[in-house]
């Protein structure tokens, strides 16, 4: 890039293309954290170019996902606050693509905004860096597009995708599911990044933007800092897991909650049994639900509920599973089990 480039033309239209370069300044030491053995481009290549390790797999596959952050960005906005958002974003793509058992491999950004500050831009790449860093992989790319007249000016949009890759015979598999097996739950750490339009609606941020300053002592903090905790990432506990134990099923607890994205890991026939009473519902959780007087059955199928992630392992592997994934970090524990039917039952 020449860094002595510019267009006056263009700045008088609203874009700075000196800004971009100075944002890719200012980013390089965050995506630098994100290096591991397979990277061979840097920054600014048209392409991100990624070499994989093969060696010991029989049938190498990919798999990718691709999401956003939401309106989870407004509370960012609200708060001023940008360097979390951004493991949201690789959160939500590599959390989807461990539910086959892959590994990611590596991530690419796309920010979309009306002013470029690159000091912003800068902070929201932080946060990228950091969901590659705990998820082990690379940020090998991404784009900025600095959008005037189509975004405001203190906006923006926030999107990614990753890839990751699994031997063929390592994919979780639900064809050997039957009834009894047993669901674990590990927790979130909040809302994550699903259910933001009924939150925001819930306590009225759209009017009254400055109850994110109010203090909830059930909640040991500000509704606002609460709100904005990042998205739990689950690569590393869930594939040293698969390493010990076989993992019938896995599902990311997304938007639809409980009730869209369990079934989607369940073979056919089989549904599953959850007690309610065994859940560990977080206070934030009962807060939405009394503040917006919510039903039950509506929290369920848009909230995690305090359940980022939910696996289905054989109940003669239930104890095991449980060791692995505390002796990794994750306070898991069961939550149901598999029986004959379709869907999901709490009870």
């Amino acid at each position: 890039m020449d860094k002595d480039s510019r267009s006056e033309s263009y700045e008088k239209a609203g874009v700075d293309i000196r800004a971009g370069y100075r944002a890719v300044e200012l980013m390089k030491k965050h995506v630098l954290r994100t290096t591991t053995p397979g990277c061979i481009s840097g920054i600014g290549s048209f392409g991100g170019l990624f070499r994989p390790e093969l060696a010991g797999m029989k049938e190498p596959i990919l798999v990718s996902g691709t999401d956003g952050v939401g309106t989870k960005l407004k509370l960012a906005f609200l708060m001023n606050r940008h360097n979390t958002v951004g493991i949201d974003c690789t959160a939500m793509c590599v959390n989807d693509i461990i539910c086959c058992g892959a590994k990611p491999l590596f991530f690419l950004d796309y920010i979309a905004l009306g002013k470029n500050v690159p000091e912003r831009v800068a902070e929201i790449v932080e946060g990228v860096a950091e969901g590659c860093v705990q998820s082990g992989c690379a940020l090998i790319g991404g784009e900025t597009a600095e959008m005037p007249g189509f975004y405001p000016q203190d906006e923006y949009d926030l999107a990614g995708f990753a890839v990751g890759i699994v031997d063929r015979e390592k994919i979780f598999d639900s064809s050997s599911m039957v009834p009894g097996d047993t669901v674990i739950a590990l927790p979130s750490s909040g809302v994550h990044s699903n259910g933001f339009s009924l939150v925001r609606h819930v306590f009225g941020m759209n009017t009254n933007p400055e109850v994110i300053h109010t203090r909830v002592e059930t909640l040991d903090t500000t509704l606002g800092e609460a709100l904005l905790a990042p998205t739990k990432i689950y690569v590393k506990p869930v594939l040293a897991l698969a390493e010990e134990v076989k993992i019938k099923g896995c599902a990311h607890i997304t938007g639809g909650g409980f009730y869209e994205n369990i079934p989607r890991c369940l073979k056919e026939g089989i549904g599953v049994k959850i007690e309610r009473a065994a859940l560990r519902i977080l206070p934030l959780f009962d807060l939405i639900q009394k503040t917006g007087n919510i039903p039950e059955r509506d929290m369920f199928n848009t909230f995690n509920m305090g359940v980022g992630m939910c696996l289905i392992v054989a109940r003669e592997d239930a104890e095991r599973a449980l060791e692995v994934l505390k002796a990794n970090g994750e306070d898991a524990y069961i939550i149901g089990e598999t029986v004959l039917g379709e869907g999901i039952t709490i009870c």
